[in-house]
């Protein structure tokens, strides 16, 4: 479950809840009974680490042409890749 932050309007007190995401948000401040605004943060949920998450890791090794083709137009007869 997400954590949300709000911020009351009166006091400016931080709050964070753990919610659900069909929770109702808050909208009254606990300690001043002011009004709480939803406060958008940037940070993320996960990190992706290790081999296979970045686009280096996932490319297909190029494959090397044992002959060169007559033209820029024409594949070689020899290549695996044609």
């Amino acid at each position: 479950m997400p954590t949300y932050r709000y911020k009351c309007k009166s006091c400016s007190r931080i709050i964070e809840k753990i919610q659900k995401f069909t929770d109702t948000p808050l909208t009254i401040c606990p300690s001043c009974k002011g009004e709480l605004v939803k406060v958008v943060t940037a940070s993320g949920g996960f990190i992706l680490k290790g081999e296979g998450f970045y686009s280096v890791d996932s490319r297909k090794k190029p494959v090397s042409c044992p002959a060169k083709p007559d033209s820029e137009t024409q594949p070689c007869s020899e290549c695996p890749h044609r």
